[in-house]
């Protein structure tokens, strides 16, 4: 099932951290590359990297790194608050 940022915007406001969170919750098994992440939604690594610092603090989304610099985010399948959320937005802002 696909979620529409589009759709969550319209309720919701249209702002970065909505936008890398329902990008990551329609990729969520895989997770993303933060490079893969800001290109896919026209935001600059500075900006993905803002926006996720909130979602990591909450445990929404948990955060892999490939060396140093490569970071890899995915939704939390372990968190209630991610799982609640995905509900939420499948239920609401489906395609």
């Amino acid at each position: 099932m696909n979620i529409s940022y589009e759709k969550a915007a319209e309720v919701l406001g249209k702002t970065a951290q909505l936008q890398v969170l329902v990008y990551l919750l329609n990729c969520s098994e895989e997770g993303e590359y933060q490079t893969g992440i800001a290109k896919a939604n026209n935001l600059s690594h500075s900006s993905v990297s803002r926006v996720v610092e909130p979602l990591l603090r909450e445990g929404v989304i948990i955060e892999k790194r490939l060396g140093k610099i490569i970071r890899i985010f995915q939704i939390n399948l372990d968190s209630e608050i991610a799982q609640k959320t995905r509900e939420y937005f499948e239920a609401v802002f489906s395609e």
